[in-house]
């Protein structure tokens, strides 16, 4: 049998004793576990020996991004900075894990001083070459730390890192005095993560940190930080793509098949593809488009409904 538990430790608590760990959810290619001291959820290090993110898009995926709309994007991307400007409403900004760089780009046009790195290759070519952004194809491990920024920024990044107590550490050592990190993560204790438990459509080998208020909160606190707000987010793009999708898929295709085994049967280009339809329209359409959807996210963040948190954390020591 092998030992699923081998070289295990706890990134919010640091637990290592494979006593104190209880497996929580069994899937068909890798167990969920929880650590008993703090309730830290994660997918252990034996399962993830070989995920790689340097290729995660590829340039399929790249093409259909360029064939999209950066009005929409951008829009998007206000909704971000109408909160970061609440605690930071100028100032240098770091986005670790750019992707694609749209709201590095926002940033840029709103007057931050913006910086940022990206392991995958053609999100990184993407945002320098087309977007002319400020980026580094660098991992952040190997960054330097000669600079401190005002605001350290991860959207849907950290999940994906192992050894989240160790990205949190170095983010707090380039964060300048009283300056902010912004991180946005799935939400294990979200209504949606309870209601489906391991059927939840954010469970996957590439998510290995499983974050809740209580160990977020516990995790920035280690390092110096200290939370101001937690708010619900739900990604209305991912909804689209990964929800909306595979619905679709499902119904003209195998009806048999789960929700689960067709989101897993699409493409990252036929995702970004379909949700180009939405955004392919004359200008005042897609106006129009974005004052509905700021309207159904504030709503939904208002009423805490979300798949997802936005933690905004201050530099305190």
């Amino acid at each position: 049998m092998p030992d699923i538990f081998e070289d295990i430790n706890c990134c919010v608590c640091d637990n290592k004793n494979p006593a104190d760990f209880k497996v929580l959810y069994q899937k068909e290619k890798f167990s969920v576990v929880e650590c008993n001291k703090c309730s830290f959820t994660f997918i252990p290090p034996y399962f993830r020996k070989q995920i790689s993110y340097e290729n995660y898009k590829d340039e399929n995926v790249a093409n259909a991004v360029r064939n999209g709309n950066n009005f929409v994007k951008i829009e998007r991307h206000k909704l971000r900075y109408d909160l970061i400007k609440k605690y930071k409403p100028s100032g240098s900004l770091f986005d670790l894990g750019a992707g694609w760089g749209h709201f590095m780009l926002t940033g840029q046009m709103l007057g931050y001083d913006v910086y940022g790195i990206e392991i995958s290759e053609q999100p990184y070519l993407y945002s320098k070459n087309d977007l002319k952004l400020p980026v580094d194809h660098i991992d952040f491990f190997d960054m330097k730390e000669d600079k401190k920024f005002d605001i350290v920024t991860m959207w849907d990044v950290l999940e994906h890192i192992d050894k989240a107590d160790e990205v949190i550490a170095k983010c707090a050592r380039i964060t300048s005095k009283d300056g902010y990190i912004v991180i946005q993560v799935p939400q294990i204790d979200s209504y949606f993560a309870k209601k489906h438990k391991d059927n939840w459509k954010m469970m996957g080998l590439d998510h290995v940190n499983y974050l809740g208020k209580k160990t977020i909160t516990q995790l920035l606190k280690k390092h110096g930080y200290e939370v101001k707000t937690i708010k619900s987010s739900f990604e209305i793009k991912l909804f689209i793509m990964y929800t909306i999708l595979p619905l679709l898929k499902r119904l003209r295709g195998d009806k048999k098949q789960t929700q689960q085994q067709a989101n897993n049967a699409i493409k990252a280009s036929e995702r970004q593809q379909y949700f180009n339809t939405f955004t392919q329209k004359p200008l005042w359409k897609l106006k129009l488009y974005m004052k509905i959807h700021n309207l159904i996210y504030k709503t939904l963040e208002l009423l805490n409904i979300g798949e997802e948190m936005i933690v905004v954390a201050k530099k305190v020591s």
